[in-house]
């Protein structure tokens, strides 16, 4: 079986790791939290290897809760994006308290990643299929090109949505080939009579969405070479960043648009169905609990998970 590679983000968790950490909830029957559903649904779809980003300081409470747990089950590596992480010849300003962006985070992984990869955040639930169609598009034999191979999961709108409050979600434009041509990052779309919204904060004028849209939920399947652009990039991203930018991100959906645009990358988007869970609002909580509960009961996942 091809190696292939399942590379977490999760050096945005708190400090104070489970406790409280609204991201973090056990929200399965047996006390899961979101984490496991994409490491089990990975191993499933034929992933054989998970890279966790995190931070030094929660990583002792990281392998207690679910680290060494993983580790009993396959491959596991630990890589660590920390703010003062920089190329030679760049040093963080001393107020910057805000990490550098999920670019960043998933540079932090090359020494780590040497297989194809697949990226995700730390607390999205994003359902079976996404991993099974990302999985044999990455280990799929294909001809040389002058450009890029990735591929993306793109989540229909209405299936991403929470009913407490607005969400930011980047709204795809395809080609009729189903190639990304850009994303837009939109702010609160909330659920509506007439569909989904983005909701103008200051006017409060409602933007209607199309409820099949897709979207990118920062779910994304590279190459190893891919790391040589985010080394590459992120030098001159920092050339650029002045010592009062103290909140500038190098971002992994801007990397992989100004690829698009340069005409260096095509990127697949591979439409999903599955309905995505996460806990923005701490009353999110209680329907994903159910969610979880249910998909039990019909046979989608075991108790205990790794049965």
């Amino acid at each position: 079986m091809k190696k292939t590679a399942l590379v977490i983000m999760a050096a945005g968790l708190g400090s104070r790791f489970g406790k409280g950490i609204k991201q973090l909830a056990k929200v399965g029957p047996a006390g899961e939290i979101i984490m496991e559903y994409s490491i089990h649904d990975a191993l499933e779809a034929g992933f054989n290897k998970v890279v966790f980003i995190i931070r030094k300081d929660i990583e002792k409470e990281f392998k207690e809760i679910i680290g060494d747990k993983i580790e009993k089950i396959t491959e596991v590596a630990y890589v660590y994006q920390e703010l003062k992480d920089l190329p030679e010849g760049f040093t963080c300003p001393e107020d910057r308290t805000k990490p550098w962006g999920t670019g960043q985070a998933v540079l932090a992984a090359k020494k780590a990643v040497q297989e194809p990869f697949l990226v995700i955040n730390a607390d999205d639930y994003y359902g079976k299929e996404a991993f099974g169609k990302i999985h044999d598009y990455l280990v799929e034999e294909k001809e040389d090109g002058e450009k890029m191979d990735i591929c993306m999961a793109g989540f229909i709108l209405e299936n991403t949505l929470s009913e407490n409050g607005g969400v930011t979600r980047g709204v795809c434009t395809l080609s009729t080939d189903q190639k990304l041509l850009g994303v837009t990052e939109t702010f609160n779309i909330q659920k509506t009579e007439n569909g989904p919204a983005a909701v103008d904060e200051e006017t409060g004028e409602k933007i209607y969405l199309d409820a099949q849209t897709l979207v990118s939920m920062n779910m994304w399947g590279f190459q190893p070479e891919f790391m040589d652009v985010l080394e590459k990039n992120f030098v001159e991203f920092l050339k650029g960043v002045e010592p009062q930018d103290l909140k500038k991100e190098y971002l992994l959906p801007g990397v992989v648009d100004q690829m698009i645009k340069e005409n260096r990358a095509e990127v697949s988007v591979l439409k999903t169905h599955d309905t995505w869970f996460g806990v923005t609002y701490q009353e999110d909580k209680e329907t994903v609990m159910k969610s979880f509960k249910d998909l039990e009961e019909k046979g989608v996942y075991k108790n205990p998970l790794f049965a």
